[in-house]
């Protein structure tokens, strides 16, 4: 009888492969999944699936900097999409989205990434996620209608793809093009996107009742125990603050903020605090288990200022500046979703964020952020009492970077 040679076994789990499509949407990137190419107990929500996608990415990172995974070491860059055929008649795909904490072993699944709702359209149509009958139909007019439905909270958002017949006769998303976005350094196709009823009919979009409220931001370290603000939700909960109450101009770069501890733990405890006046959090220690949401931002009038990169932009070209803050770190752009958040405000009369804009009644605004400028349009009006945002819509692009497959430990999940 010959003894098995225990010695010599491997004590290590070998990689697996799973397929994935690494893509910028908007001023961020992410790696997109099909749900089915996920291994099966990934493919429901729970500890399997978000270990998976944490080692994808490479979280937990005591370095932040997310070397051994996909990530790049900052929250617009730590992101998991995962897509999945619709079983609905009203919309082609399913969009499911998850940011990834660097630094924790965490996964938020609480909101959605606005940025890369801008490449969900064209991702789903190069997954064949999207019936073959209406890409086709689409080449007469070189525009794909993806209707999307956004798991995380329930929405309705339309991406409208361009599209262009091959030399092989066969439709392909249009990745290509003149449009450029700041905070995105080459141009690319424009892809516009439409949030529709970003806030639910039964529920009002401002959550104390009120445009302005007086925020108790006592213990925080401002000059004042309370401070005027507008809390909003709208593509993702948002805390809009002045920024002269903050100490702030509203021209910072993310060199004047990220580099100060304390400036950025102050700020986090003046978003636990937003999050419970909002109904988020029964108390402000939840708010480390939700770094998602609220976001916090602050506002003020229109002003001239360099963007980060070098580029001046002119008070006399923008409504009014806005900064936010996006997992603890001042955004190098503007969240998508944040700027969803924006529109809405904008175009009530009344918000913080109207006033900043000049007030009165406002369709549209173009603000400035730390790279640049975005234009967003909104439609909002009062229902039985409620506020409600009937439509949201603003313009980004996207691009296929990498198409091929992720590895990871087998014992990771």
């Amino acid at each position: 009888m010959i003894k098995e040679n225990t010695q010599n076994k491997p004590t290590f789990a070998p990689q697996i492969s799973v397929p994935a499509t690494y893509m910028r949407g908007g001023t961020s990137k992410g790696t997109f999944f099909k749900l089915s190419d996920l291994p099966e107990r990934c493919q429901v929500a729970g500890s399997a699936r978000d270990n998976f996608l944490l080692r994808v990415i490479g979280s937990p990172d005591p370095y932040g900097k997310q070397i051994d995974g996909l990530g790049n070491g900052s929250s617009s860059t730590s992101k998991t999409v995962i897509l999945s055929p619709s079983s609905s008649d009203d919309h082609d795909v399913n969009y499911l989205f998850g940011q990834v904490n660097i630094a924790k072993p965490m996964i938020d699944w609480a909101g959605n990434c606005g940025n890369l709702t801008a490449a969900v359209g064209a991702c789903a149509i190069n997954m064949g996620l999207v019936d073959a009958d209406k890409i086709q139909a689409s080449t007469e007019s070189g525009i794909c209608e993806v209707r999307i439905w956004q798991q995380n909270i329930s929405k309705t958002i339309i991406a409208h793809v361009p599209v262009y017949m091959d030399e092989q006769g066969k439709v392909q998303v249009q990745e290509t093009g003149d449009f450029e976005l700041d905070g995105v350094t080459f141009p690319a196709a424009e892809v516009k996107i439409e949030f529709i009823d970003p806030v639910d009919s039964s529920s009002d979009m401002f959550p104390t009742n009120n445009l302005v409220d007086d925020f108790d931001v006592s213990g925080c370290g401002l000059n004042a125990d309370s401070v005027k603000a507008t809390f909003i939700s709208a593509g993702i909960p948002t805390i809009f603050m002045k920024a002269e109450d903050l100490g702030f101009t509203g021209t910072e770069l993310q060199g004047d903020i990220n580099s100060d501890s304390e400036l950025l733990a102050k700020l986090d405890t003046i978003r636990a605090k937003g999050g419970v006046a909002m109904g988020l959090f029964k108390d402000v220690s939840e708010a480390q288990t939700s770094q998602h949401i609220p976001k916090i931002a602050w506002v003020a009038p229109a002003q001239s200022y360099t963007a980060s990169s070098g580029k001046a932009v002119d008070a006399n070209d923008i409504d009014l500046v806005v900064r936010a803050m996006s997992m603890g770190q001042l955004h190098h752009a503007m969240m998508g979703t944040a700027a969803v958040a924006i529109a809405a405000a904008a175009t009530t009369r009344g918000t913080l964020v109207n006033q900043a804009a000049g007030a009165g009644e406002l369709m549209e605004v173009r603000f400035g952020h730390p790279s640049g400028t975005l234009l967003v349009g909104g439609k909002t009006e009062q229902v039985d009492g409620r506020w409600q945002a009937k439509k949201v819509s603003m313009s980004r692009s996207a691009r296929r970077i990498m198409v091929g497959e992720v590895f990871v430990p087998a014992d990771c999940f």
